[in-house]
């Protein structure tokens, strides 16, 4: 079958056009293809196929075969992908997830996607929603591995836990990380977002994705961060967000709540691979 590796500032998944073929257990095949070592190698997989209610369906998978959602970094990469391989020609694309239809605003340039702006809603502030125990979302402390953490609760269709931190490059995050993935106040798991405030507008992340790790980017991740500095005055209502793999830069707009995220996306290869 063939697939095609894609990335958005460093977070990579392998894609599937699922408009011609079917997968069976796509959870045991995220597993088996995102191994870096005995696999392909990615944050997982991503099942391209029709929807009866947008241009396409986003269906994805986490490296521990978890099904994710919703995917900032990897909807850009769907969009190119749908407008480049030929599945809808638009340069206004609306992409149906499990978090709902997202719409998305291509540049194209000689016929290619150089950067793709991602309408990704409203956030989610309500903490039940996110889902969390956590009384209130803003600057909540809790503890992990014996050590107290101030974190912010927000939702981008999936749950975001925010901390402030004064260098996210000296965090061992292989070892904070499972903890607070996994803690109790978080019953779907989270994903947390680490970020050092460089100024007002802005700031520096490293995340550990529930499923899959640290990644390079995460692209829902930068927009609950956007949203989380702005809560807590770190920062304005636009931010340029620097993860390890490149640079988003994220809006959360005052008159319709939604937050704006705009980034590239890029092919990798090509390959085909016996199912």
């Amino acid at each position: 079958m063939k697939f095609t590796k894609m990335q958005g500032i460093g977070n990579d998944y392998i894609y599937f056009n699922c408009f011609e073929n079917t997968i069976e257990n796509p959870e045991e095949l995220s597993r088996r293809l995102s191994d870096r070592h005995f696999g392909i190698g990615g944050d997982g997989i991503c099942l391209i196929t029709p929807s009866d209610r947008a241009d396409a369906f986003m269906d994805l998978y986490n490296a521990d075969g978890s099904r994710a959602m919703m995917c900032g970094n990897g909807i850009r990469c769907v969009g190119k992908y749908v407008y480049e391989r030929g599945l809808c020609k638009k340069d206004v694309l609306n992409i149906d997830t499990l978090s709902g239809i997202k719409t998305l605003y291509l540049t194209v340039e000689n016929d290619e996607v150089t950067q793709v702006r991602v309408d990704m809603g409203e956030p989610i502030l309500e903490p039940a929603r996110i889902p969390t125990t956590l009384p209130e979302i803003l600057a909540q402390d809790i503890q992990a591995n014996g050590t107290v953490y101030t974190v912010t609760a927000v939702s981008m269709g999936n749950p975001h836990s925010v901390i402030f931190v004064d260098d996210v490059d000296s965090l061992d995050l292989e070892k904070i990380g499972p903890a607070l993935e996994n803690h109790p106040v978080f019953p779907q798991r989270v994903n947390t977002e680490f970020v050092q405030v460089i100024s007002p507008e802005e700031v520096k992340m490293r995340v550990w994705e529930r499923g899959s790790g640290e990644t390079w980017a995460c692209g829902t991740g930068a927009c609950a961060t956007a949203v989380a500095c702005f809560l807590n005055g770190k920062t304005g209502r636009k931010v340029r967000v620097h993860l390890r793999g490149g640079d988003l830069t994220i809006l959360w707009n005052e008159d319709t709540r939604h937050v704006e995220m705009t980034g590239p996306a890029a092919f990798v290869f090509d390959g085909e691979i016996s199912l």
